[in-house]
């Protein structure tokens, strides 16, 4: 099963910025594409942003488009997601997943309040 591991969340004051990190391993991380997802209290989980397997592609959610940039480190299998100008409602814990394996990190809290 793949071993996924999220770190970098925080408590930030709003306009601050996080960068997250993803540490994959148990699958072969260059061949896969990998999705930020994120979850707040209450709501339903929402795709944040995607990268394809080189890097060459990547997409976002609208609520996020323009503040935070997807990238991934192959020779070290790890994602990252940028995230600058955060706003209270940005406040979620953020996981990264491997669309199509199963198996989820434990996810990293990211918190936005003044």
């Amino acid at each position: 099963q793949v071993q996924l591991v999220e770190s970098g969340g925080g408590l930030v004051q709003p306009g601050g910025s996080l960068r997250l990190s993803c540490a994959a391993s148990r699958f072969t991380f260059s061949r896969y594409v990998m999705h930020w997802y994120r979850q707040a209290p209450g709501k339903e989980r929402e795709l944040v942003a995607t990268i394809g397997p080189t890097g060459e592609s990547t997409t976002y959610a609208g609520s996020v488009k323009g503040r935070c940039t997807i990238s991934r480190d192959n020779n070290k299998n790890m994602v990252y997601l940028q995230m600058n100008s955060l706003k209270p409602e940005d406040t979620a814990v953020y996981s990264c997943k491997v669309p199509g394996l199963p198996g989820w990190g434990q996810g990293t809290q990211v918190t936005v309040s003044s």
